[in-house]
C-alpha cells in the first residue's frame, strides 16, 4: 500500500487526505442520522399525548430536556401558543429550516471531496505523463524502465482519485436523500403539531364565549 502511495507521487497526499476526510464524515453522518436520534416516534407520541391532554408545562418540560431536532421544533410552536396560526406556523418553519441545515452539515464537504479528487487524479496523470515525456526527450524512446515511472505515476494517482470519488459521492447521495426524508418528517409533525395547538386555541376561545 505504502509502494502505490509513493509510485503516485505528491498527489497521493492531498487525495489520501481526502479520503480520510471523507471517511470520517460518513461515519458521524451515519451515526448522528439515525431516526433515534432526529425524530423517535415515541417522543413524538407522548407530546402529541401531553398536548391532547392540554399538558402543556409538562411538554415544554420535556422538550427542553429533550436533545432531538424535532423536540427543538416542538418547543418553539409549543411556546408560540396563544398566537395566531401563521404566528406559530411561522415560527415552526424557522426552527425547521435551522434544524434542515444541522441535519446537511458536511455534506458540501463531501460533495467537494467527490468533485475534486477525480481532478487530482487527473493533475497527477498530467504531472506523470510530463515526466515520461521530459524522459523521451532527454533519453531517446530506448528506455522504456526510465519511463515507467512517469507513466506509472500517472495511473496511480487517476486510480487513486476514482477510487475516492467514487463512494465518496454515493455516501453523499444517501445522506442527502436521508436528511431530507427527516425534514419531510419532521415538517408533517411540526403540522400536526400546529393542528392540536390551533383546537387547543379555539377551545379556549368557546369556553371565554368569544
Amino acid at each position: 500500500m505504502w509502494d502505490i502511495i509513493v509510485k503516485g507521487g505528491w498527489l497521493m497526499a492531498p487525495i489520501l487526505l481526502c479520503s480520510v476526510v471523507a471517511l470520517a464524515i460518513t461515519i458521524e453522518r451515519f451515526y448522528n442520522l439515525r431516526k433515534n436520534r432526529i425524530h423517535p416516534q415515541d417522543f413524538v407520541d407522548k407530546m402529541k399525548k401531553l398536548l391532547n391532554e392540554k399538558k402543556i408545562n409538562e411538554a415544554i418540560a420535556i422538550c427542553s430536556n429533550a436533545f432531538f431536532p424535532v423536540s427543538r421544533i416542538m418547543e418553539t410552536g409549543i411556546l408560540k401558543r396563544g398566537k395566531e396560526r401563521e404566528e406559530i406556523k411561522e415560527a415552526i418553519e424557522h426552527a425547521g429550516k435551522r434544524e434542515s441545515s444541522n441535519l446537511h452539515k458536511y455534506l458540501s464537504v463531501l460533495a467537494t471531496i467527490a468533485g475534486i479528487t477525480p481532478l487530482l487524479g487527473l493533475l497527477g496523470t498530467v504531472t506523470g505523463m510530463i515526466k515520461a515525456f521530459q524522459v523521451v526527450s532527454i533519453q531517446g524512446v530506448g528506455h522504456p524502465t526510465a519511463m515507467a515511472g512517469g507513466i506509472s505515476e500517472a495511473l496511480f494517482t487517476t486510480a487513486a482519485g476514482l477510487v475516492v470519488a467514487i463512494p465518496t459521492l454515493v455516501a453523499h447521495n444517501y445522506f442527502f436523500k436521508k436528511a431530507n426524508g427527516h425534514v419531510l418528517e419532521m415538517e408533517n409533525t411540526s403540522m400536526e403539531l400546529l393542528d392540536i395547538l390551533e383546537r387547543e386555541q379555539k377551545g379556549l376561545e368557546v369556553a371565554k364565549g368569544y
